[in-house]
């Protein structure tokens, strides 16, 4: 009797020491958080407030931060034509909002205006530039960035699927030269702010295995993925496989670097929408609602806790009600999309990141 309570004294300690070190290995996990909120200074410029659920009116980014929020990307452009997302405003901007206790994801599109899969136009004071010149004036321009902003996350480039500083780093025409600049760009940030972790961003699940094949030999630390429906697929368990797969595959984190969702399919100025077709969404699943919009962001946040390799995901244009007025033709193509409705009141998806 006492050697079969000896027996079944040490099978429960080993049972229990083996408990012990599945919790060890499988800790508690933490989502990165973020939503892209780029525009926000210039529409604070243009007085425009934002309201909580009960219509109380809120700083914007206290307000994200008690939604559970815990990272801020913004994109940066190297000239553009005003002062909005150039860098004197995004370092004034990262800096308050570090002072916030927010993490900075930075976005640097290496281009005076929007950089993505069909747009890579290199800054206007570059453009005559050979390789040699090139490759010093982006060693010097990142260096700048990171030693001054010191983000915790850095993109090289925007939806980089195309290459980035065309036509010297077109991916596909002048590969070898790509990859020279992209090097000389993560270069400048382990030197400068070596505890900055590097994204390389591409749009889209499609092919995103070919274009993480084609960086491999690159010194970088997480794969980004934007994931729209009305572009990339309507499939979210494609989704999920891709993530899995790209974390299996290339032995790093992934973060779902942008995505959004629109709650209703009309418009609040006389600016396009870049989204209001029924055939753009997940239907019957997601609708154009307040309530489909709040299912989308938090099916996302469970997709990013169950995958093994996703950190977390960006919400893009959170902020981007239509700030210019009603009647603006060259307002937001967005405000169907943004965290906020169109009484500038936040809208039920925005509590779903603490709720995650």
């Amino acid at each position: 009797m006492r050697v079969i309570f000896l027996f079944l004294s040490l099978v429960l300690l080993s049972a229990c020491k083996k408990e012990e070190k599945i919790q060890e290995m499988t800790p508690e996990k933490t989502l990165l958080k973020a939503v892209d909120i780029s525009s926000f200074p210039e529409i604070v410029a243009a007085n425009q407030l934002y309201y909580n659920e009960l219509g109380d009116e809120v700083e914007l980014p206290d307000m994200l931060q008690k939604a559970g929020i815990n990272t801020i990307r913004l994109r940066l452009w190297v000239n553009p034509v005003n002062s909005h997302s150039g860098f004197e405003e995004v370092h004034a901007y990262s800096q308050l909002l570090k002072s916030k206790g927010f993490k900075i994801w930075l976005s640097i599109h290496y281009s005076d205006t929007w950089a993505d899969p069909g747009h890579q136009q290199i800054p206007q004071q570059w453009q005559a530039l050979d390789l040699p010149v090139l490759k010093d004036s982006l060693l010097r321009y990142t260096a700048k960035v990171v030693k001054e902003i010191q983000p915790d996350f850095v993109q090289i480039g925007n939806e980089i699927n195309s290459g980035f500083l065309h036509p010297l780093g077109n991916i596909e025409n002048n590969y070898a030269q790509f990859i020279d600049l992209m090097n000389t760009a993560i270069e400048a940030v382990r030197t400068y702010a070596p505890q900055t972790r590097i994204i390389l961003h591409y749009a889209g699940i499609e092919n995103a295995a070919w274009f993480f094949e084609k960086v491999k030999s690159l010194d970088y630390d997480i794969i980004g993925l934007s994931y729209y429906p009305m572009w990339h697929g309507k499939s979210l368990e494609l989704l999920q496989q891709t993530i899995d797969d790209l974390a299996a595959t290339f032995s790093k984190k992934v973060l779902i670097a942008e995505t959004s969702y629109p709650f209703t399919l009309h418009w609040n100025d006389l600016t396009n929408n870049v989204l209001g077709l029924s055939e753009q969404l997940i239907l019957p699943t997601y609708p154009a609602t307040p309530e489909g919009q709040k299912q989308y962001v938090r099916r996302m946040l469970e997709i990013s806790y169950e995958s093994v390799g996703c950190i977390g995901l960006c919400y893009w244009g959170a902020e981007l009600i239509a700030w210019k007025g009603p009647q603006a033709t060259d307002g937001s193509a967005w405000e169907n999309q943004a965290l906020f409705d169109f009484n500038s009141k936040a809208l039920p998806a925005l509590k779903e990141f603490a709720a995650q």
